[in-house]
């Protein structure tokens, strides 16, 4: 009995007790049901009859004992106690519980799939890093935190689109040139200007492809460098993402809103709303008015837009292209952007508080050797990555709740022990491909035999506890938009396997003894451990190894 069934269950026993007027009470479409904190409690409780009590007039435990009766009998449920102020304790029979691990080996990948998030079109946009420069740690917990959250959201049944909005108007265009061609002159970058090995490799790069760029004017000169050196380096932001596991489906360029006129167009739908004021020869939007400090400047005195006004455009175009929710994943530095967008949002005719959500990550801190030994201000992506590979960085920065300040020990993450988490998870996996491999050699194969009530061991009660529990995480961190509520998950469930490892045996003690049906259903006991393993890994962008 998995524990949407359990749920089906409950719900069909409120609708029995409502039909023989026992209660009178709305019949929720969802019953959820939670593991408890501790086993003794049983495998799953609810606290449904809190919830029905105010309505059915009735003490909290009456409604619970009521519910306890009907349940009490049911296939697959071994007994159903009322504790506390009305919660329903519900340990299932073994075999019932067990059924659970052929439930998932034949789900496969979809197992954790489900359709709580079902009718949401989310917009997620996240890095936008400006494509001057490579990405740098600044950009590391993003870009994690980012994927992480648009599979959750995805597994849960949103509709979901990844983003990146590429920075390509502007000053920019005037600093990279600018940079460019000082390091063609042999001259130092101007102030604020962008220097390093990668603006050098870009100059050559630039001269190859224009011998003769130091004998144009020097606007012409820059327009030149920017348009050899752009292409250049967002190819080499993708390239780093690539080897970061992380995939946009959209890459929507700034410069694309000025050229096509949608800066102007949103001006214009923003002041039919009634929003605009003219004020000292510049273009205003009362942002004041939806909890803004202040109110915003979209076109200067001087008739050039603000970027501003390029994120009123961008918000108006993924409203236009049927994004019913924009979330925005911004940096520490951001904070001041948040009463902005969202008031950009209120203008626009939306409702700030379900079609825009801004999140704020807080800094994050990786010490170790390799830090100590970089050169310049900034560690790249690609340097983290060499240093200690995708998953290990992936996984830890996707561990911690986003707005949480975040210092990681980088040599600590290198270590193949227990102490370190991804290891420990993914060790976790890799002993289940082991112990499936040597049960074949043993000749110990799934489809033998199954049968569930053999599962009677307390650890493995304790592991399909845990296994059931996967989908409701999964919804969990999908709604709340907190991927590490996953990372928490797979170390316990690693926890719990590992206990059941040192427990229970899969293959035969000695070489002549029977294969029987308890060795066989615990080989799918450990299969559907794998599966959640690899499933909820792939959650976080992070491989399930077969070997270790």
């Amino acid at each position: 009995m998995t524990p949407e069934d359990l749920s089906a269950a409950i719900r069909a026993a409120l609708g029995d007790a409502v039909a023989a007027g026992q209660l009178t009470v709305p019949i929720p479409a969802e019953i959820r049901v939670e593991r408890p904190k501790s086993r003794d409690h049983g495998d799953w409780a609810t606290n449904i009859a809190l919830q029905l009590a105010k309505p059915a007039g009735m003490p909290p435990r009456e409604v619970a004992q009521i519910l306890a009766d009907r349940l009490t009998g049911v296939p697959g449920i071994a007994s159903v106690d009322v504790a506390g102020p009305g919660f329903l304790n519900i340990t299932l029979d073994a075999a019932s519980a067990g059924e659970l691990a052929r439930t998932i080996v034949e789900a496969g990948q979809s197992y954790g799939t489900g359709t709580s998030e079902v009718g949401r079109t989310v917009n997620l946009e996240y890095i936008s890093a400006n494509p001057t420069g490579p990405l740098h740690i600044g950009h590391t917990r993003w870009a994690a935190l980012g994927d992480a959250m648009v599979r959750v959201l995805r597994a849960a049944g949103a509709a979901v689109t990844a983003e990146y909005y590429i920075n390509d108007a502007g000053g920019q265009v005037a600093k990279l040139g600018g940079s460019i061609l000082a390091k063609l002159n042999g001259v130092p970058v101007p102030d604020g200007g962008y220097d390093g090995d990668y603006v050098d490799a870009l100059a050559e790069r630039v001269r190859q492809a224009h011998p003769d760029i130091l004998d144009l004017p020097t606007d012409a000169a820059m327009q030149a460098a920017w348009d050899t050196a752009y292409p250049l380096q967002l190819q080499a932001i993708k390239d780093t993402l690539d080897r970061f596991n992380v995939h946009f489906d959209v890459w929507f360029s700034e410069h694309s809103l000025h050229s096509a006129g949608a800066v102007e167009q949103a001006v214009a739908r923003l002041r039919e709303q009634g929003h605009i004021e003219d004020r000292d020869g510049a273009v205003w939007l009362r942002t004041s008015d939806f909890g803004d400090d202040k109110d915003r400047v979209l076109i200067r005195a001087n008739g050039i837009p603000t970027y501003f006004a390029a994120d009123a455009a961008y918000y108006l175009s993924k409203k236009d292209r049927g994004f019913d929710e924009k979330i925005y994943l911004l940096g520490a530095d951001h904070h001041g952007y948040i009463g902005r967008l969202k008031a950009i949002a209120a203008c626009a005719g939306d409702d700030p508080e379900r079609n825009i959500e801004v999140k704020i990550g807080q800094l994050v801190n990786i010490a170790g050797e390799r830090m100590g030994k970089r050169r310049g201000n900034a560690l790249f992506l690609d340097d983290l990555v060499e240093w200690l590979g995708t998953d290990a960085l992936r996984y830890s920065l996707a561990r911690y709740p986003a707005d949480s300040p975040l210092d990681l020990d980088g040599e600590e993450l290198r270590k193949q022990t227990n102490d370190n988490p991804v290891f420990y998870v993914q060790y976790a996996h890799a002993r289940t491909r082991n112990v499936a491999r040597l049960a074949e050699v043993d000749g110990v194969r799934k489809e033998d035999g199954f049968d569930a009530g053999l599962l009677t061991d307390e650890t493995e009660a304790a592991l399909l506890a845990a296994l059931g529990d996967y989908p409701r995480v999964v919804a969990q961190s999908a709604r709340l938009l907190e991927p590490h509520r996953v990372a928490r998950y797979l170390e316990e469930l690693a926890g719990r396997y590992h206990k059941w490892y040192d427990t229970c045996r899969v293959r035969p003690v000695n070489a002549d003894d029977e294969v029987t049906d308890l060795h066989r259903t615990r080989l799918w006991l450990n299969d559907a451990t794998s599966q959640v393993l690899a499933n909820g890994l792939g959650l976080l962008g992070v491989s399930a190894p077969e070997r270790m």
